[in-house]
């Protein structure tokens, strides 16, 4: 996993953005994702790709027993230890494609927006199962196929700068997608939403929610935020091992 957050000018930037800045209540679909979130009271959490920490201290909040957020950024890595007052929330240096490196049980997996940096999906999978309680959850979301299809990931604008249309191409082909996010090159990688489906279910999971969120009322008054209704932008799964 390249980890773009380590790079300077990259991190700063992503700083401003309202979902660091305000934490979960700045996040668009934070709304849609806490209505799934199962009962967190006495239970173990690994948080893949946790960022600024802000869903591990959720779930210590909540009354979770133990909570262990994997990171390869120690940009964020730091950040969250520098957040966290919890003695029960750990962040470590791991990533997400050495899970194997792991010997703890959880009984919940959970990833914001971390797993289209994932080249194996169906690794990450396998190592999510290996992982998880019998009955354990696996929650997740992740930038939308429609959203990461074509490339871009920007709106096709008329002269005037209005928006026009939202590009979506090469739905099939799920290779690496090159996009560029604050004047820097981010490498993704495009699946469908069946790839994400079968894999799952292949691996002995049983599928509880789909969810295509849309921000909440609450954000409607954010510049940009009502064109998020023309196209999905982020999908959400939930999922239980059998």
């Amino acid at each position: 996993m390249t980890n773009i957050y380590d790079n300077e000018k990259f991190f700063d930037e992503y700083s401003k953005m309202n979902r660091s800045k305000e934490g979960l209540k700045g996040a668009g679909e934070w709304e849609a994702l806490k209505k799934i979130l199962s009962e967190l009271q006495n239970k173990t959490m690994l948080d893949l790709g946790s960022g600024y920490g802000w869903h591990s201290i959720y779930a210590a909040e909540q009354g979770a027993k133990y909570v262990l957020g994997i990171d390869s950024s120690e940009r964020m890595l730091a950040t969250a230890k520098q957040k966290n007052k919890y003695n029960n929330v750990e962040f470590k240096n791991v990533d997400i494609n050495n899970l194997e490196s792991l010997d703890t049980k959880f009984d919940l997996v959970f990833s914001s927006l971390a797993l289209h940096y994932i080249e194996d999906f169906e690794k990450v999978v396998d190592g999510v199962n290996s992982l998880l309680n019998s009955k354990g959850e696996f929650i997740f979301s992740v930038e939308h196929p429609i959203f990461t299809s074509e490339g871009t990931e920007q709106w096709v604008l008329n002269d005037d700068g209005s928006i026009k249309y939202f590009p979506v191409d090469r739905y099939f082909d799920e290779t690496v997608r090159e996009t560029n996010f604050w004047d820097t090159p981010v490498t993704k990688y495009h699946r469908t939403l069946e790839t994400y489906i079968e894999t799952l279910i292949r691996h002995g999971f049983s599928i509880q929610h789909l969810i295509e969120p849309t921000p909440p009322v609450s954000m409607l008054d954010i510049p940009g935020m009502k064109d998020e209704f023309r196209r999905p932008m982020m999908l959400i799964i939930s999922a239980k091992k059998i």
